[in-house]
């Protein structure tokens, strides 16, 4: 197993999916998972309703499924190649908008805080918390903030700076939180169903086997 994956005390839904006997193929498998991670936050991110400053869209709910399915530390990398594949001018963002100016975006802080936010839906499932629906709705639905903790303050800077718009705390919350607040809840309660029924299927494969 390769350097990215998690130790078999930890293992996460990828860990036995795919089991490579070599470590040259568990290099290509993690590198494998990490592109395949990205794509689908890629995919999902086109799943929005367009909003300003920041739309709504569906890559939250593939943060946390990237990150609990790869565990922290591929989640972390998937979410980082999504980044600079954006940043590199791949159309991978919710709107049209890609290449390194997409930096000047109100929504960009956003996309920087996905990537803890997959290392901590992935270090939730490291934990097993992902085969209950209990304990995977509140582990997901803390990975589900911290994007919040980076994307606000930073959609404030940019509105302020680049946009030259009048920030208020009151308008942050209203443009950055309250729109997302159920649709946060509903994601991270979508994953903690999913995610467990995942657990469930590969179980009983293994056990036909």
């Amino acid at each position: 197993m390769s350097s990215l994956a998690a130790q078999p005390s930890r293992r996460v839904l990828a860990d036995l999916i795919t089991r490579p006997a070599t470590r040259s193929r568990a290099v290509a498998v993690d590198v494998g998972l990490v592109v395949a991670g990205a794509a689908l936050v890629a995919l999902l991110a086109k799943v929005a309703v367009p909003m300003w400053p920041v739309p709504i869209t569906g890559q939250t709910l593939g943060v946390i499924l990237v990150g609990a399915a790869l565990g922290s530390r591929r989640g972390a990398a998937a979410l980082t190649t999504y980044m600079l594949a954006g940043l590199a001018g791949a159309p991978v963002f919710a709107t049209a908008l890609a290449g390194p100016a997409y930096v000047l975006s109100p929504s960009f802080g956003f996309i920087v805080g996905f990537i803890p936010a997959a290392f901590v839906a992935g270090w939730v499932a490291e934990r097993a918390w992902d085969r209950r629906p209990a304990l995977a709705f509140l582990g997901f639905l803390g990975a589900s903030v911290i994007p919040f903790l980076v994307g606000v303050p930073y959609m404030a800077l940019i509105l302020a700076t680049v946009v030259g718009a009048e920030v208020t705390l009151g308008s942050v919350l209203a443009a950055g939180v309250t729109p997302f607040i159920v649709g946060g809840i509903v994601k991270a309660a979508a994953a903690a169903l999913l995610i467990p029924l995942a657990w469930r299927g590969v179980g009983a494969l293994d056990a036909r086997k």
